[in-house]
């Protein structure tokens, strides 16, 4: 068995283009950046950032470009492909992650929002139920509150 998995965390370079195939079916492109900071041979800390280029498909696309904007970050995970083409006599190839799973991040260029505390990018809130395909619970806006029972979670009511 052979492994093609491709984990990336960063922020979206460019707001997500959805496009609606022939089929009917919709897909969305959009770009994220990683960062990697390391040491050089000086000992001097030296921060590199790649470039990646997503494409969603389905549900997942229509998600991410509801909820996604430039500059906010966002977890896939997916496999990597590569597409060639002619143009004008020449190859031409591009490489892509193709999504297969995400959640959003929090807005803060930290961890997801799926911890226990509360996000203050409302849109963030979705994260679990985008990842999995299901529809958010509440409707996004940039200025709302996400409101939080105070109910505190009985270990011993979960059934598992």
């Amino acid at each position: 068995m052979y492994i093609n998995k491709a984990f990336l965390y960063g922020n979206l370079t460019r707001d997500p283009e959805l496009k609606a195939l022939p089929g009917g079916g919709q897909v969305v492109n959009f770009g994220i950046a990683t960062n990697r900071t390391y040491k050089d041979k000086n000992g001097q800390k030296q921060e590199s950032t790649e470039f990646h280029n997503v494409v969603a498909f389905g549900r997942s696309a229509e998600l991410i470009a509801q909820y996604m904007k430039k500059g906010r970050p966002l977890f896939v995970e997916g496999r990597i492909q590569t597409r060639s083409w002619e143009s004008e006599g020449q190859k031409k190839y591009r490489t892509e992650i193709i999504a297969e799973n995400f959640q959003f991040g929090d807005g803060k260029g930290g961890a997801s929002s799926t911890g226990s505390q509360p996000s203050q990018d409302a849109s963030a809130g979705t994260a679990g139920q985008a990842a999995m395909g299901e529809e958010p619970q509440h409707a996004a806006k940039d200025d709302a509150e996400i409101q939080y029972p105070d109910e505190e979670i009985n270990p011993e009511d979960i059934p598992f």
